[in-house]
């Protein structure tokens, strides 16, 4: 049976976030506290097993939360999420924030939409 701490190192991952976790002595039931989300759900984000988060919006909010509660860049969890899930972000899950040259939501979404339509 997996420690809630998660004893024993990871093998096999690519960002090795529980071992950054366990060096900042931060338990995943305190994630979870702190969070409110389900233990289960932070073990499948550090051993990077996505297929078993909720999906959408919500997988993206967890990683994100996750992220910063062991002060991880949100990012590079992100970037590997739809990598290994086979997707890209939708235009409000992107881990970069808009800078302010490229306008409001309405500018956005109309070069989008005239991107996608060839105008």
């Amino acid at each position: 049976m997996t420690n809630v701490d998660g004893g024993a190192p990871e093998e096999h991952t690519t960002l090795g976030l529980g071992n950054r976790r366990r060096k900042k002595k931060i338990s995943l039931d305190q994630i979870a506290q702190e969070t409110k989300i389900g233990v289960r759900a932070l073990q499948a984000i550090e051993t990077e097993d996505f297929k078993k988060l909720p999906g959408g919006i919500y997988s993206t909010s967890y990683i994100r939360q996750y992220a910063k509660a062991i002060d991880f860049d949100e990012g590079q969890i992100l970037a590997l999420y739809y990598s290994v899930m086979g997707t890209t972000p939708l235009l409000d899950e992107s881990p970069e924030k808009p800078s302010a040259s490229e306008g409001n939501l309405v500018s956005r979404f109309l070069r989008h939409t005239s991107a996608v339509l060839g105008s």
